[in-house]
């Protein structure tokens, strides 16, 4: 857990709780009693209101809740396009994860700024991607998620079909056309596929190895390393 989040949660258990002790929260957090302690002297200097001390418990001033999240107009411009693209180009799961996002922000923005939703005049247009394609990009990115090997049957740019195992490491969007990064097993290297060429696609039970050469971060410094090379001639 990362510390930001485990202040969070420390502020939420004191606030759903009479007293709370040292102990209790290092047992339920999965840390020592040290670490608890120091997390508590950093939210009091940071002023949120707890009273107690080490070895009696701590209590936070009744009422007291953690600061809204607050947006200027430019990041809910920012997030309502973002949404309108992934609901014109993603897989269906995805559209509806988008339209909660600005659910839930919008209930905690000010009457001031509740309309700047949907005032916002940047548009994505509303050109769905095929059927296959998106029930392709939701299994790939369960895939890649889960470090699934996927066998596809893929159309080669020369029209020729392919048979590949492929390890599943990102999916990239180009304007109207989405790629899957991958590590190939035939080829023993990376390649991309494009989604609208993957004829068939299976998710294997197989898991492939975190290997170092064969990542997602190693793919991304090959693809920089040859587009400098090419602008270099």
């Amino acid at each position: 857990m990362r510390r930001a989040d485990r202040l969070f949660q420390i502020v939420q258990f004191l606030r759903s709780r009479r007293v709370t002790t040292a102990r209790w929260l290092a047992e339920v957090l999965e840390v020592s009693e040290r670490t608890i302690y120091r997390d508590i002297q950093d939210l009091m200097a940071s002023r949120v209101p707890i009273e107690g001390e080490a070895g009696i418990g701590y209590v936070i001033r009744r009422g007291y809740d953690l600061p809204p999240l607050m947006f200027t107009r430019e990041e809910i411009t920012a997030l309502t396009l973002g949404a309108r693209i992934v609901s014109s180009w993603a897989d269906p799961r995805l559209a509806m994860a988008a339209q909660s996002v600005l659910s839930k922000v919008e209930t905690v923005l000010p009457d001031s700024l509740k309309g700047e939703l949907d005032q916002t005049r940047l548009f994505s247009p509303l050109v769905r991607i095929p059927t296959q394609v998106a029930n392709f990009m939701e299994e790939l990115r369960s895939a890649a998620d889960c470090r699934n090997k996927v066998v596809i049957t893929y159309t080669r740019a020369d029209g020729a079909d392919s048979n590949r195992i492929i390890w599943p490491l990102g999916l990239f969007f180009w304007g109207t056309t989405w790629t899957l990064g991958a590590w190939c097993e035939m080829r023993q290297a990376f390649r991309n596929f494009r989604l609208d060429r993957i004829e068939t696609l299976q998710v294997s039970g197989e898991q492939y190895p975190n290997e170092p050469g064969r990542r997602l971060q190693d793919m991304i410094t090959c693809e920089k390393k040859r587009m400098n090379n090419n602008e270099t001639l």
